[in-house]
């Protein structure tokens, strides 16, 4: 039978008891089941985790610096791996790479939660930081808020009239000048 109306018999549930079958056209289902993988993908949030390294001793200015560039990755929706390196003798003030993770934390509260606390790597500490879920629905609200404020201002299809040309000022006429 679905084969005399050009279609196929697909068996769409084969664990149910009796299997249920269908019919239908089998390439335009494989390519409209193809399409929605491609929507959906496209759709898809990928995150990223951006590392920003500080050292034991970073300075000031230099640190509030990076804090600006990790809370700028946090409002992007990314992720933040913050690193504190040692070398040599500092290794053994491992105290001063907490105060250090414990600063930034307490700089980025309102924009970040932490995913992974501080631990040990070889000669580096670090932590990941995530996006404040918080911060992130704000975000989005005062993006739609913008978004219908921006809709509502502009008013439908009003186009300015067009003024005629005036001549230009400053003699630049190619008509009967003197050379």
């Amino acid at each position: 039978m679905a084969q005399e109306n050009g279609f196929d018999l697909v068996e769409v549930s084969p664990l149910a008891k009796p299997p249920v079958c269908k019919i239908m056209d089998y390439g335009k289902f494989k390519y409209t089941e193809k399409k929605k993988q491609s929507e959906a993908k496209k759709t898809q949030v990928v995150v990223v985790v951006k590392e920003v390294k500080f050292r034991p001793r970073t300075e000031e200015h230099d640190f509030e610096t990076k804090i600006r560039k990790i809370r700028e990755f946090l409002e992007e929706s990314n992720k933040a791996r913050v690193t504190v390196m040692f070398r040599g003798r500092e290794l053994s003030h491992r105290e001063l790479g907490t105060k250090v993770l414990e600063r930034i934390v307490n700089e980025l509260k309102e924009v970040a939660i932490i995913e992974a606390s501080a631990r040990m790597e070889g000669r580096q500490m670090f932590m990941i930081l995530a996006p404040n879920p918080r911060m992130m629905q704000s975000q989005r609200d005062k993006a739609k808020a913008a978004a219908a404020a921006a809709a509502s201002a502009a008013p439908p299809s009003q186009a300015p009239a067009e003024a005629p040309p005036t001549p230009a000022a400053g003699g630049n006429d190619t008509e009967g000048g003197a050379a």
